[in-house]
């Protein structure tokens, strides 16, 4: 549908991340082994939290809803990615974009708020190890998790309707390689200084509260663990704490060079590599700096591992 100079619910061309690099095919292979490598390690992550009765506390039922998260919050932007470069297209329609822009807000809403809410669970570990049972008892974890999923859902309710609501130019060349809101917004014929100084607010106010409350809860862990007696007990308190510590860094770091940087300060291919690292790089990373980090998991793993080497030992003995 035709308005003026400008049309409606019509396709968009996503520029994409290979467009301008000198070796498209290398960086495609690239970014295809970093997705098979996030999804595996993720799904062993949920698999191995799942079968193994060590792993059966809050922290790692926590840790496996954002694993779930991550598997999620990749698959909605990278699958599309690699589909165009191998297919030559670029092009993504109204719904199919309005679709990858509610699902992205949604995730990486859900991610903030679960991030913030698992400092709590380790503030509560650490500075009230005898109550930790009941304050984060089966009931409370599924709180926290409706509650993350629930604000990053709301997030996607309020923003995703206004923003593509916005009459946009006939060009509908999106610089970017998935439909991210600045770079949406850039096509607008219409003013949206008003909604982005909105959405300027929305974002601070999302990224503020879970960091307040991560700020609060390791503030408290700090000065417990300081006065820890235990050599012991005081490493493997920041063993834990440190690798949720990198993780939120990595992840509210990209957020904040996004959306709250203001926009004269970065390019649209800084924007594009900042992108490209909390929503390629990021899922990848997160299950890996808490395995590494993390002899109860790498010990699950060791043992998977040794009951599927020692069955197949046996299966070849039989054969």
């Amino acid at each position: 549908m035709e308005r003026g100079n400008y049309s409606v619910y019509a396709d968009f061309i996503l520029l994409g991340l290979f467009s301008n690099a000198r070796f498209p095919w290398l960086l495609f292979a690239l970014v295809l082994l970093v997705f098979l490598t996030s999804v595996a390690s993720n799904m062993a992550m949920i698999i191995l939290i799942h079968i193994d009765s060590r792993l059966h506390t809050p922290m790692y039922f926590l840790l496996s809803q954002l694993s779930l998260m991550d598997i999620l919050y990749i698959s909605t932007i990278v699958p599309k990615m690699l589909v165009d470069q191998v297919m030559s297209q670029r092009a993504i329609s109204f719904a199919g974009c309005t679709a990858q822009h509610f699902l992205y807000l949604t995730l990486a809403g859900a991610e903030f708020f679960l991030l913030g809410l698992m400092s709590y669970d380790r503030y509560i570990a650490v500075c009230n190890p005898l109550r930790y049972p009941v304050l984060m008892s089966r009931r409370v974890c599924w709180l926290i998790v409706a509650a993350a999923w629930l604000g990053g859902s709301v997030d996607g309710f309020l923003l995703t309707p206004v923003t593509m609501q916005f009459p946009f130019c006939a060009s509908r060349e999106i610089n970017h390689f998935f439909c991210e809101v600045p770079a949406l917004l850039k096509l607008s014929c219409t003013d949206t200084s008003a909604y982005e100084t909105a959405m300027y607010v929305c974002c601070i106010m999302m990224l503020l509260i879970p960091f307040s409350v991560i700020s609060a809860s390791y503030t408290r862990i700090l000065m417990t663990v300081y006065g820890m007696s235990e050599a012991e007990g005081r490493r493997k308190a920041v063993a834990t704490c440190s690798s949720h510590m990198v993780v939120v860094g990595l992840f509210y770091g990209a957020a904040m060079y996004t959306y709250v940087l203001p926009h004269s300060y970065h390019t649209p291919e800084q924007d594009k590599a900042v992108s490209a690292f909390y929503t390629i790089l990021t899922p990848m990373l997160n299950p890996l700096i808490y395995s590494l980090r993390n002899k109860d998991v790498t010990g699950a793993l060791q043992k998977v591992v040794g009951r599927c080497v020692s069955s197949g030992k046996d299966y070849f003995l039989k054969s």
